[in-house]
């Protein structure tokens, strides 16, 4: 199995050391390994090319993480598709493991694995409703990001029958393209800790910018507007964008942002009167 490895970064020089070495210390060896670099001014280039000359290399002017990603997976040589942010590693054996899961499953196109949450430098316990699951899964990705980008393994084919990341999202861009994959393809699921998460740093972007819910939202009403759903699959998406608007309207109610809640009632009437 060819497997392209790609790394997007900006600014990590420091954590992007850790990253990489957890790609060296693989007990199955990737086809390519690729560094996508979206405009860091940190000398990581400079860095890259005296440490890691082995490593495919890309410099792009900086258009954010999707941008980054999707002119990577272009790029690639590989079958296979292994995302890796460069504030996360691996354990030594998740290449392998998953290679061995999909070759024993060959009629699936995407696997992703359970993960190790460090936060702080402290590492945490995931809570319930972070519960991952395998299997026809759309309906358990509609409420939240259930599925680490450093932990899936995606057949580059998806890419080019279900599109790639949402350039347009700021955040959420992981959760919008899972739920398109979990929409058409059953997904396995390595219910085995591979990769480490790392959270909690100033520059990690679910927590820099506020609101995600509003991404979700976006998400949710542009797959419901879309021709991929069944039936079933759009009214179940439909009662949790109408759950979330509810909730998000909450919110604006706290806030007092008249504006927006205005705009926020007409889509729940909107979104009720829709079949």
């Amino acid at each position: 199995m060819n497997i392209s490895v790609i790394i997007p970064t900006y600014n990590r020089k420091e954590t992007l050391s850790r990253a990489l070495e957890s790609v060296f210390e693989q007990t199955f060896e990737p086809f390519e390994i690729l560094i996508i670099d979206d405009g860091s001014d940190d000398g990581t280039q400079e860095w890259i090319r005296e440490n890691y000359p082995l490593v495919k290399y890309i410099y792009q002017d900086n258009a954010g993480v999707s941008n980054a990603r999707n002119n990577a997976i272009r790029i690639s040589k590989g079958e296979w598709i292994a995302l890796l942010d460069s504030d996360d590693e691996w354990l030594p054996d998740k290449l392998k493991n998953q290679v061995r899961l999909i070759n024993n499953n060959p009629s699936y196109k995407f696997c992703h694995t359970n993960e190790i949450w460090i936060r702080d430098g402290v590492r945490v316990n995931q809570m319930k409703k972070h519960q991952k699951y395998g299997g026809q899964i759309f309906e358990h990705c509609l409420d939240i990001c259930r599925i680490s980008p450093s932990s899936s393994l995606i057949k580059k084919s998806v890419f080019e029958e279900i599109g790639f990341f949402d350039e347009t999202l700021k955040v959420c861009e992981d959760y919008d393209l899972w739920l398109r994959i979990a929409a058409r393809y059953p997904v396995l699921f390595l219910d085995q800790p591979l990769i480490k998460k790392y959270g909690g740093h100033s520059d990690q972007l679910s927590k820099v910018l506020k609101g995600i819910e509003q991404y979700r939202i976006q998400s949710l009403e542009k797959i419901i507007l879309s021709n991929i759903l069944t039936k079933y699959q759009k009214n179940k998406a439909k009662d949790m964008l109408l759950y979330k608007l509810n909730i998000y309207g909450g919110g604006l109610e706290k806030r007092k942002k008249t504006k927006e809640i205005d705009k926020n009632k007409k889509k729940i009437q909107y979104w009720s009167t829709i079949s």
